[in-house]
């Protein structure tokens, strides 16, 4: 697996991934929209640590830099 997700794109989810659980706890948000919004918070930790969306290979998409080659 290789990686597809700059470092601003990983602290993002991160920080939106403790925007939903915060709302979830506070009971802000509750039912199947407070239940959606957790499983959507685990899955944006979960790519933030990995470093991989499986979305963005789908689409051809990439936030991490380049290595540029010395030849």
């Amino acid at each position: 697996m290789k990686k597809n997700m700059g470092t601003a794109d990983r602290a993002l989810r991160l920080i939106i991934a403790i925007l939903f659980i915060t709302l979830f706890v506070t009971e802000n948000i509750t039912g199947t929209l407070g239940i959606v919004l957790i499983a959507l918070a685990v899955v944006f930790v979960l790519t933030s640590f990995i470093g991989f969306c499986p979305l963005y290979t789908l689409f051809g998409i990439t936030t991490c830099k380049l290595k540029s080659k010395d030849t």
